[in-house]
Order: C-alpha cells, then sequence, then structure tokens
C-alpha cells in the first residue's frame, strides 16, 4: 500500500479515450493524479488531445514525450485485457517502460509478459493484486477517533471516487484533516496507495476495508476519512463489494452519488434505479448495527444535463430527500462540504 515515485505516464485509452464511462481511470489520473500524464494511446483519436494532452496511435510516437510507464487506463467490464491492449504493452515493454496495470487479469501472472520484462529490465505492477495477508474484520477502526464517511452509489461508474476526491480537496483546504481512501483501481493510480477490493476474497473484502480505514487515519486522516465507494447494493452484479465496504469501513455518514437522469442500471435494462428517497433508507437500514450510519447529502452528476436542468435536478433530490444535493464538479464541492462539516463531532 506504498507510494509510488513520481513518473512520466502514457495512459493506455486504446478506444476509449473519449468514454467517460469506460475511460474513467484515464480521466481520474489526469484530473487528480500525482504523476505527469505526457500523452495517452489511442489509435482511433491519434493527433487530437485530450485536456492539452496529446493522444498518439502507437507508442513509438509516445517516446518523443518521455514516458517512463505506461498505464492501464480503461476500466472495461469484467476487467480483461484485450489482445489489441496486450500487444500495445508488449510494445511498450521493448521500449523499456514500466507497466501499471488495474485489470483483473495481472501482467504479472502473464508468463510472457513477465519474462519480456526482465530482459527488458522493466518493472510490472498489477494495482488490483491484494495483499496476501488479508483476514476478516475485527472492528478495529471503531476506536479511531476519525469520522469515516463513506460514498455510495445508486449504480457504478457515477462519481463515487470523484465525490470523494472533492470533498476531501475541499475538507482539506479547510484546515480539516482529511485524506482519501482508495479502494479501486483508479483511486490507487491516484493516491499511489489502497487495496482494490473487488479484487479480494469475498470473506476478506470487509478485513480489507477495515485495513484502509486504519491505514488513512495513519496517514493523517486523523478528522476526516473519505472511503471511495464501489459498486451499488442494488447492483445485480457488484452489490457484494458494496457491502462488504458498508460493514469493513464502518462509516459514521454516507454520502449517495447518483447520475442525474438515469432510470435503470447500467447494461442491465431489467434492473430499474429505485427513487432517491428510498436509496438513503435503504443504506441506512444496512449499516452495521454497531455503527449506525446515516445519509449526510446527495452528490448528483449531472454530467447529461445542461445548466438549468442541473439546476432543477439538485432541487429535486433536495425537495424529495430533504437533504442538501449539489454536482461537486460542477458547481464545487462547498455545500456538500458544509453538510458534511454540520454534523462531524465539534
Amino acid at each position: 500500500m506504498t507510494a509510488a515515485a513520481t513518473r512520466r505516464l502514457l495512459i493506455l485509452a486504446e478506444g476509449y479515450s473519449a468514454d467517460p464511462h469506460h475511460g474513467k481511470t484515464m480521466r481520474g489520473v489526469v484530473d487528480y493524479g500525482q504523476d505527469a500524464v505526457v500523452a495517452i494511446l489511442d489509435s482511433e483519436r491519434a493527433g487530437e488531445s485530450h485536456k492539452g494532452i496529446p493522444i498518439v496511435g502507437e507508442v513509438a510516437a509516445a517516446l518523443a514525450f518521455a514516458p517512463d510507464t505506461i498505464l492501464v487506463g480503461v476500466a472495461p467490464t469484467g476487467g480483461k485485457l484485450p489482445r489489441v491492449w496486450r500487444e500495445q504493452l508488449q510494445d511498450a515493454i521493448r521500449c523499456g517502460l514500466n507497466v501499471e496495470n488495474g485489470l483483473h487479469d495481472f501482467v504479472t501472472a502473464d508468463a510472457e509478459l513477465v519474462d519480456l520484462a526482465a530482459r527488458c529490465d522493466v518493472q510490472l505492477r498489477d494495482l488490483r493484486r491484494p495483499p496476501a495477508d488479508l483476514d476478516v474484520a475485527t472492528g478495529a477502526n471503531l476506536d479511531l477517533p476519525a469520522t469515516t464517511v463513506l460514498t455510495v452509489g445508486s449504480d457504478c461508474a457515477i462519481g463515487k471516487m470523484t465525490a470523494s476526491l472533492e470533498l476531501d480537496r475541499e475538507l482539506r483546504a479547510r484546515g480539516v484533516r482529511s485524506v482519501f481512501v482508495p479502494t479501486g483501481q483508479t483511486g490507487i493510480a491516484i493516491a499511489g496507495w489502497g487495496i482494490g477490493v473487488d479484487a479480494v476474497v469475498a470473506d476478506y473484502i470487509a478485513g480489507a476495508a477495515e485495513r484502509l480505514v486504519v491505514e488513512g487515519y495513519r496517514r493523517g486522516g486523523e478528522d476526516v476519512l473519505l472511503v471511495e465507494g464501489q459498486g451499488s447494493i442494488i447492483h445485480p452484479g457488484y452489490s457484494g463489494v458494496t457491502y462488504g465496504l458498508i460493514h469493513g469501513s464502518a462509516p459514521h455518514l454516507y454520502v449517495l452519488c447518483h447520475l442525474a437522469g438515469d432510470t435503470h442500471i447500467e447494461g442491465f435494462p431489467r434492473h430499474p434505479l429505485l427513487p432517491l428517497a428510498e436509496l438513503v433508507s435503504l443504506h441506512e437500514r444496512v449499516s452495521l448495527p454497531a455503527r449506525p450510519a446515516r445519509v449526510a447529502c446527495i452528490a448528483l452528476n449531472t454530467r447529461k444535463l445542461d445548466e438549468a436542468g442541473a439546476r432543477m435536478a439538485i432541487a429535486a433530490a433536495e425537495a424529495e430527500t430533504g437533504l442538501v444535493a449539489d454536482d461537486v464538479v460542477r458547481f464545487g464541492p462547498g455545500r456538500l462540504v458544509d453538510a458534511l462539516q454540520a454534523q462531524l463531532p465539534a
């Protein structure tokens, strides 16, 4: 869980550099990462740019920008490594680039890539590889004096990590001793430490979450620990990791995230979303009896709406739930941080 040294990144985003859903790792690292992103690899958009960062069509073209590491910046469903991406990673290794990979297909388990990396004297790192000594939760985090805040959501890939990062940044700007606690591959790539809880054996997810909270406190989160949420408790595929995070991190407060305008789970049209008021009640009811948690505020992602529509969606969410709602990217995190601070210990 140690932080990596500052690097110069080439981000592999083949076919997804323009996709805010599956390209969320790329976007998260560009927007919040500590390392310099010098180029993006996507042959479908070669010659274009993203926020001033050049997009190249092949690894050789990126060498002019002097990267030292290639980061897999796409989060596809299932976390598999396609053949084309594997070939691009091979090219990068031959060019002397280290590899950072957040997929479920581990590059350190690929004998051919391991052999090539050894011959080219580069390092391979799998962000989702969990520590070998994980165990079940013990309750150690229940004794920490910090307030734990967990972002939860109506669906996957709707802004839980972004909300956590924005709230943490604003809290620290206000002098609060806050730490962002990474629980997924993108958060780990940004912060340089963490555990990818969706790659942990089910029995140990809560234990991993507990360990992360304790580690976040040790890293300076003496007032607030902003735990990055994963999945959704109503998701037909990924609810297990969400429950493990809820019970393992034992939050005092939730921030409920929702993509305004969505009506069903992305990719699962037979699974409708619940109204926000029901989601608020559901999360509060599934909290640990030893640590009852309440929803403090609503973080809406309004990227599908114009500004007028966004403000209407925010007002509607507030009227429905009785809680403060806002879009932390579009309008800033200030109002939500106000709502959180109003519920922190004096």
